[in-house]
């Protein structure tokens, strides 16, 4: 894919987008073809190709146009098939922008939509810089985020698999009488009740205990798995240092920790007032003449960090009074990170006592306080040491 005529490269996604290449060239990119379709913007000429999901295929038809349109500027919606593709052009040097699908501007009224008019839509963006770039991670940063996020998956299936082993049982009158469930004595429980509590339930009952069981203890299994090399790669990576003072705020373990440094990656490019829009934190608003008029949160961004900064939220709420666990925290981070992890600390638990005696809805005052907890670990994250 190399070409002498190629010297772009990827822009960052921080970066104000600006076109200044002669041709535009825009691909909707999916897991078995792409639509391709460049702009001549001297002798505005169209070119439409098919091509196969393949870089190398990719890469070929982008020099053909460097060859016969000059210097070049790709875009493509940022989606299930990654970032392999940006990172082959822009090791070629090619100019390559990731756009946001959820900013992407569509013609009022258009009805048709087809894979070669979205193509063309995005070539006709990126010339008149319309497009809002998203930032193309390391592959240190994606593989890290792909571990980060095959624990989220095991988290969620492990509680569906638990679901359906709860309910199997509900369903024929058998609740367990603790007040704490899955430890070992639930597990013993369990084991009671499959040898003699469904003595009297037919075969086919029995085979669906026996796959709910098998269910929650291989998710269970796979879980603790990832726990551990999530751990192991906290101790020792490029995110180590940025976890380790993300960790001197309440909330936040080494899971939630690891996890935030790698979703957010470069921390950099925001301040502590746009790190809580990037991760959908900030109100929506509708405002219109004189009115102003604010909703429930945008949502947008994120999604992963954002629920990562609600759960941690909640932790400031009980009295604040550091022991053991949070002062080994303060230990493996700088003594200016412990401090400003206090701070952090004593500011959120004073902001919800101030939301509690105003009584604002629990839900409410959470997502206020997850907003300035985005903030401070904006601000231990970008910390020097």
């Amino acid at each position: 894919m190399d070409h002498p005529q190629m010297g772009w490269g990827c822009r960052h996604a921080a970066e104000a987008l600006v076109f200044i290449e002669r041709t535009a060239i825009g691909l909707d990119v999916h897991a078995r073809s792409v639509r391709a379709a460049a702009i001549d913007s001297l002798t505005g000429e169209v070119i439409e190709a098919k091509l196969p999901a393949v870089n190398a295929e990719i890469g070929g038809w982008v020099a053909g146009i460097v060859d016969r349109h000059g210097a070049v500027h790709v875009a493509y919606e940022a989606g299930p098939t990654g970032f392999g593709l940006a990172r082959a052009l822009a090791a070629a040097g090619v100019a390559c922008t990731v756009a946001a699908p959820s900013k992407m501007l569509r013609p009022a009224g258009d009805r048709v939509k087809t894979d070669a008019r979205d193509a063309l839509l995005l070539a006709r963006l990126l010339r008149m810089d319309e497009l809002v770039p998203v930032r193309v991670p390391t592959v240190a940063e994606e593989s890290a985020r792909d571990l980060v996020r095959a624990r989220d998956d095991a988290r969620v299936e492990l509680m569906a698999a638990r679901h359906r082993l709860s309910k199997l049982l509900l369903r024929h009158g058998l609740v367990y009488a603790g007040s704490v469930t899955w430890n070992r004595s639930h597990d013993a429980w369990l084991r009671r009740v499959r040898k003699d509590g469904l003595d009297h339930a037919g075969t086919g009952t029995l085979a669906a205990f026996d796959a709910a069981f098998d269910a929650v203890t291989l998710t269970l299994a796979r879980r603790d798995r990832l726990d551990r090399q999530i751990a192991d790669a906290a101790a020792d990576s490029e995110f180590t240092a940025v976890t380790r003072r993300l960790c001197c705020l309440r909330g936040i373990n080494t899971l939630t920790g690891f996890a935030l440094a790698v979703e957010i990656g470069d921390w950099d490019r925001f301040t502590g007032r746009t790190i809580a829009s990037y991760l959908g934190l900030v109100p929506s608003e509708h405002s219109s003449g004189g009115t102003r008029s604010l909703g429930g949160i945008t949502k947008t961004g994120n999604t992963h960090a954002r629920r990562l900064l609600i759960e941690a939220a909640w932790h400031h709420k009980p009295r604040y009074a550091p022991g053991k666990t949070m002062t080994d925290r303060w230990a493996r981070a700088s003594t200016h990170a412990a401090a400003r992890g206090d701070a952090g600390n004593r500011r959120l638990h004073h902001r919800w006592t101030v939301l509690a005696a105003h009584k604002k809805k629990h839900t409410i005052a959470c997502t206020a306080i997850a907003r300035e907890l985005a903030g401070w670990c904006w601000s231990l994250a970008v910390m020097d040491a």
